[in-house]
């Protein structure tokens, strides 16, 4: 059976609530438009070490559902003295050499060409001390022109390294511009930086009050990110070992997998930056609070005696934070894990708590969904696996009144390549103002019935439901209900 990989993606891309308005608590997944696709800018500081490299391999496996405006090459802590832009050129080579292979699971994918116009070095020196008056760099002036382009979407600073390119772009437009002018393009933009690893994310975040900014600020030991590669113990870390790694991207996957380096400290600790923004049914990118693939966030004003401020970051001074930023939250996460006889799955008997859960909890489906994309690059659609595309029978925000029965259905969502579905239905309590977990009974069916529990105010509460192909690697796709609850 020839497959049908696009529509499944242009399908789950209309399914995801979308994110084009400035987060407020009255924002909801079911009333925000979708835009086509995020609109993305990298700053990274590759050939630190092998991680940046790590994550542009995958990256560049999901620029047909991302929009890559600008891949800029920066400065750190770790790295204060050059860029190397060079190294972004080359990966993206070995991108070109896979593309018409990509292009048959999706014509979305652009060109390589395309790509490289948008590679850039940005300021070459360290931190804030290398931007200012006659400090422009072409990252810079790269990252102010994308920025100052007439488009509504957000735009999404991914910040590996550090951010004294950005620091930089918008020096320069408070410079030229009115204030009007740059009150507008803040307005649009969105900053996800891994850590602080240079003094200009303090300057940014003092300088530009309202710029929607997610940070772990203080020793990386505290961050949200370290969830990508934490070896936890009590659960299954296989999917970020050597051997995982080694088996499913670097070798026998072809050129772009070859270009994926050992691990050196830790796997990709850059790409929770970007995973958050990847349509897939959970992500809701205007929502840190709603949390996701990439992590979830609260915006909030931390304190600096609860950052960690004398774990290791390489140096960067730590600042008392001087007013609120979308940072860490902590989950609670019971995992389900299969069972061998009767029903599928199984919860386990351990619970696990922290703000790195937030980041570890999916790592399962993350992984899963690199490994297949990187098949994509040497195996033809019909040899495959595709995403599964997640229907409701109902609307995805549903008001409902306590004390009632309640049933939401899945059983529409069906699989491009017609493999047999998983389901799982779980609450979010974090997500939602009624922070105790509801009972959704047989929660492994396509469909859940359960009691609205009794509330005394209006409450929210996030009920997602994850569906799993049984394709190789297999697949997973959500949706998320949301349930305003009236006493």
């Amino acid at each position: 059976m020839r497959r049908q990989p696009r529509l499944a993606a242009l399908v789950a891309a209309c399914l995801i609530a979308g994110c084009a308005l400035a987060a407020t608590p009255a924002v909801s997944v079911a009333s925000v438009p979708q835009p086509e696709r995020p609109r993305v800018f990298v700053l990274t500081d590759i050939e630190n070490e092998p991680d940046d490299t790590q994550s542009l391999v995958r990256l560049l496996l999901y620029a047909n559902d991302l929009d890559l405006r600008g891949l800029v090459a920066t400065t750190s802590v770790h790295m204060k003295q050059g860029t190397h832009a060079e190294s972004i050129r080359r990966v993206i080579a070995r991108y070109d050499q896979v593309l018409p292979r990509l292009r048959r699971h999706d014509a979305g994918y652009p060109d390589a060409a395309q790509l490289l116009a948008r590679v850039a070095d940005g300021q070459p020196g360290y931190g804030i001390g290398a931007t200012g008056a006659g400090r422009d760099s072409a990252g810079a002036a790269v990252l102010l022109r994308e920025l100052e382009r007439d488009d509504p979407r957000p735009m999404w600073v991914s910040v590996w390294g550090g951010a004294n390119t950005l620091a930089q772009a918008l020096f320069t437009l408070r410079q030229t511009r009115t204030p009007q002018a740059v009150e507008r393009a803040v307005s649009r933009l969105r900053v996800y930086t891994i850590s602080d690893q240079d003094d200009a994310g303090a300057w940014l975040r003092r300088e530009f009050p309202g710029l929607f900014y997610i940070v772990s600020p203080g020793g990386y030991g505290n961050a949200t990110w370290g969830g990508m590669n934490q070896v936890v113990d009590g659960i299954d870390n296989s999917p970020v070992s050597n051997a995982w790694i080694a088996r499913h991207i670097q070798q026998g996957h072809g050129p772009l997998g070859a270009a994926y380096p050992d691990v050196a400290y830790g796997m990709e600790g850059d790409t929770p930056s970007f995973l958050g923004l990847i349509p897939n049914g959970l992500n809701v990118p205007e929502r840190p609070d709603w949390g996701g693939w990439g992590g979830r966030y609260e915006r909030y004003t931390p304190r600096r005696e609860n950052t960690d401020p004398t774990g290791f970051n390489g140096g960067v001074p730590i600042e008392q934070e001087t007013r609120p930023i979308w940072t860490n939250a902590v989950d609670r996460f019971k995992p389900y894990v299969p069972a061998p006889y009767g029903r599928s799955v199984k919860p386990a008997e351990r619970e696990f708590s922290g703000n790195s859960v937030t980041v570890w909890r999916w790592r399962e489906a993350v992984q899963n969904d690199f490994a297949a994309r990187m098949l994509w690059t040497t195996q033809e659609p019909s040899q495959a696996n595709h995403a599964p595309v997640v229907k409701l029978a109902h609307a995805a925000e549903l008001s409902v009144r306590s004390g009632e029965w309640l049933q939401l259905d899945a059983s529409p969502s069906t699989d491009p390549d017609g493999d047999n579905l998983s389901f799982l239905w779980f609450t979010y309590p974090e997500a939602g103002t009624l922070k105790v977990p509801l009972v959704l009974g047989t929660e492994n069916i396509a469909w859940a019935r359960f009691y609205v529990p009794k509330v005394d105010a209006p409450a929210t509460a996030h009920v997602i439901v994850q569906v799993t192909d049984k394709g190789s690697p297999a697949l997973t796709r959500y949706r998320r209900v949301i349930l305003n609850i009236r006493p």
